[in-house]
């Protein structure tokens, strides 16, 4: 629990420092002095070796953290979303979709969109029919 606190804490400390123009041009500051400092080294293999082995090492690390930064921001829109859905008049079968299979989230879709078109062509027919029936009162009156 300690070491779980401790590494969510240091993630996001990590993507927020990561993700600030100031970082940015540190980074940029460090490839340029690298890269003038090659004629100081010859382009030696080592001289090469040392950018690349920095930065494989920084990715890699990196992708962790992010990773675990964004499962987290994840998991916290789904339990938002959830309790949105849960309070509405929204369908609860809809809860908890996302530990479903590609599959099954592309059928839920679908049934969603067939839906939402249907609704859209009723609104349409709804509309069509109050036009014509507000002709029919004008005419009527007048």
């Amino acid at each position: 629990m300690v070491t779980s606190r401790w590494f969510t804490s240091f993630s996001n400390w990590v993507a927020q420092v990561a993700g600030r123009p100031m970082t940015f041009g540190l980074c940029l500051v460090v490839i340029l002095l690298w890269g003038v400092s090659g004629p100081l080294f010859g382009f030696s293999d080592t001289w090469q070796l040392i950018v690349n082995t920095g930065t494989t090492i920084v990715t890699f690390l990196m992708v962790f953290l992010i990773q675990n930064t964004q499962n987290r921001d994840g998991a916290a829109i789904q339990a938002k979303l959830d309790e949105l859905i849960r309070a509405s008049a929204a369908q609860n079968v809809f809860i908890g979709i996302e530990h479903l299979t590609q599959e099954e989230l592309d059928k839920i879709r679908a049934k969603c969109e067939a839906k939402a078109r249907a609704e859209a062509a009723a609104g349409q027919a709804e509309a069509a029919a109050n036009r014509k029936a507000a002709s029919a009162a004008e005419r009527a009156t007048s």
